[in-house]
């Protein structure tokens, strides 16, 4: 189904878009530190304060599809064909996000991430998040009172999946990999039959 969006939501969403193409851009070209929100606001002709409207943080602007990567690993779990088994579904949203990560021009981001502890401790939190947000799906999927320690393990291997992979020599075959060892843990922990 396609959502219609009003005139608003689409200039909101066009201001959004191009403060994030105009920060990746200066921070790619002068590099992360060197370029400050003031720079992104000038370049982009909004204000700061628009920035903040948009974007919690600096590094925000670099990870601005962190918000949806988070929507599509639950929607991954929650919007799956009914006998459909989890890990599957997991395998084939991560394979996703590895080539939207992988694909062409992408090399630099990663390269000035890997070089930014501010953008490497961002990363990082980012993934605990969606980590905890895949473990209360899949525990909400399960029908369980609360997130286990499983729900919570499982998570935290799909989302170190992306990473993995992202940094392999063949990433389609490391997802592929690293599936094979989250399917035998999944699988141990018996959890497989109710999914």
């Amino acid at each position: 189904m396609t959502v219609l969006f009003g005139r608003r939501e689409r200039k909101k969403a066009a201001t959004r878009q191009n403060i994030a193409e105009t920060a990746l851009r200066l921070f790619l070209e002068r590099g992360y530190d060197a370029v400050g929100l003031r720079d992104v606001a000038a370049e982009a002709d909004v204000a700061v304060t628009t920035i903040f409207a948009h974007f919690a943080s600096k590094e925000a602007l670099v990870f601005e599809q962190d918000g949806t990567f988070e929507h599509r690993l639950t929607q991954a779990v929650t919007d799956r064909p009914p006998g459909e088994p989890l890990i599957p579904a997991l395998r084939r949203e991560i394979h996703a996000m590895v080539r939207h990560c992988t694909a062409e021009g992408a090399a630099p981001i990663w390269r000035m991430i890997d070089e930014s502890p501010a953008l490497r401790d961002y990363e990082v939190a980012m993934r605990l998040r969606h980590a905890e947000s895949l473990a209360a799906a899949v525990a909400a999927d399960l029908d369980l009172p609360s997130i286990t320690t499983a729900c919570r393990t499982i998570a935290r291997f799909v989302i170190d999946a992306h990473s993995l992979a992202r940094e392999a020599a063949d990433p389609e075959a490391a997802v592929d990999e690293i599936f094979r060892m989250i399917e035998a843990a999944w699988d141990a922990a018996g959890r497989r039959s109710t999914c």
